[in-house]
């Protein structure tokens, strides 16, 4: 997968991880923005408005075993910017695509689709810094 998070800095006890289940076939790469499903499992973003449980605190190799994975919730992260209009500097960001952020609306903060808020400003598909809020 393309434009994972980088972590600029991990807050609170080491970015708060959670740990939920993953699909063992499934391969996750360190910073991938995951959506929540039922029952208490993450999965890779891949479109604008779907729930955020957190970023991929290390890689998920597929078939490998492992059922696990930690998703930090807390911290500051480089992300991008999904579309040309950017995002506004302390505006409210949500999933925008697989691994994208835009400025989240009213249908985002009530299906749980916001990441956090904008640090700075971002012209069309830039790198920004996002608090990241779960």
């Amino acid at each position: 997968m393309a434009s994972e998070a980088v972590i600029i800095e991990l807050l609170g006890n080491g970015g708060d991880p959670i740990r939920y289940t993953v699909d063992n076939a499934t391969a996750v790469a360190k910073g991938t923005i995951m959506k929540i499903t039922d029952p208490r499992t993450a999965a890779a973003t891949t479109a604008a408005d779907e729930p955020v449980a957190g970023i991929a605190a290390s890689e998920k190799v597929a078939n490998d075993g492992s059922t696990t994975l930690a998703l930090y919730t807390n911290g500051i992260f480089d992300l991008k910017d999904a579309n040309a209009g950017g995002c506004t500097c302390g505006a409210m960001v949500a999933i925008g695509g697989a691994n994208l952020i835009d400025d989240a609306d009213a249908n985002d903060l009530l299906q749980n689709s916001t990441v956090g808020y904008a640090l700075e400003t971002a012209a069309g598909a830039e790198v920004i810094a996002v608090r990241v809020k779960k």
